[in-house]
């Protein structure tokens, strides 16, 4: 019987060793530094969209640091890439309202290598205008008439997410308004459209757009009574996939460029890209340009 002791001793050393060499094989824990790519550089190496936002001087959140699963496979995420723009100081100060008349703005003077790209009515309406407004990273005045866009307002909102501002053309676009009504129902028409951009929009318009580019003192008086600041007329425009100029045969800087929302948007689009990379000449939203945004 006194071999039974010397049995369990046996075994007792054989566990002791086995629990030993198991612990000396265990991989060791991976570490948050290793399995971690630095803040902002992402696994393949190019610049996450946090470090693009802080070197252009915008200030981006720095993702927490946590270990990462060895066998995950990171997946990239989309980015549009936002062109850093130049900041001009604007060498013209807009001619205030006097006589209760609002001044009319056809070219801004200046010396500054800008041009303002301004966009009317919102009678088409697709996917690609806004793509193409996003791929170009161009702000815009779009000078919006409440019966093309009532149908389907939220459209108009992915360009402000883009930058761009809704002014007002009126609630009827009526060419002939001018002509045909009294200085109480263009108020009114005008009237309109303000508060239906506010309720739409967020904000009430400060520039307007005569529908067809006619107006008169009765209409001046309007703008200004509906708390406008100027109505804004146009010497160069993208129309039918080509531009068109009242003077000269090129971008001037401070043109005031008028396109539509038309079928032939894309084309429009493309022509006046090509004129604006042609002239040298940066694209400013005017509002931000004249201080009324």
């Amino acid at each position: 019987m006194a071999a039974a002791p010397n049995r369990r001793a046996a075994i007792g050393v054989l566990g002791a060793s086995l629990l030993a060499s198991l612990n000396a094989c265990a991989a060791p824990a991976t570490t948050t530094s290793e399995a971690t790519p630095s803040a902002g550089v992402p696994a393949s190496g190019a610049p996450s969209a946090t470090a693009r936002s802080t070197a252009a001087g915008t200030p981006g959140a720095t993702p927490a640091l946590t270990a990462a699963t060895p066998t995950a496979t990171p997946t990239p995420t989309p980015t549009v890439t936002k062109r850093i723009r130049r900041t001009f100081i604007p060498d013209l100060a807009l001619p205030p309202v006097r006589n209760g008349l609002a001044p009319v703005i056809t070219r801004i003077q200046t010396k500054r290598p800008v041009v303002f790209l301004t966009i009317d009515d919102g009678n088409t309406k697709t996917p690609e205008m806004v793509r193409l407004m996003a791929e170009y990273d161009y702000p815009a005045s779009l000078f919006l008439t409440k019966n093309a866009v009532q149908g389907n307002p939220t459209f108009f909102k992915a360009f402000q997410a883009q930058g761009s501002l809704i002014e007002n053309h009126t609630v009827s676009h009526n060419v002939n308004m001018v002509r045909q009504w009294s200085y109480q129902q263009q108020l009114n028409d005008i009237e309109g459209m303000q508060q239906f951009a506010t309720e739409q929009y967020g904000r009430r318009p400060t520039l307007f757009r005569p529908p067809g580019g006619a107006y008169s003192g009765a209409m001046q008086q309007a703008v200004a009574a509906a708390g406008m600041k100027a109505i804004v007329t146009w010497e160069a425009k993208a129309n039918a996939g080509r531009m068109d100029y009242q003077v000269g045969n090129s971008l001037r800087p401070g043109d005031i460029v008028l396109m539509h929302f038309r079928p032939e948007f894309a084309a429009d689009l493309a022509a006046f890209r090509a004129a604006q990379l042609a002239a040298g000449l940066e694209v400013v939203l005017l509002e931000d340009f004249l201080g009324v945004a």
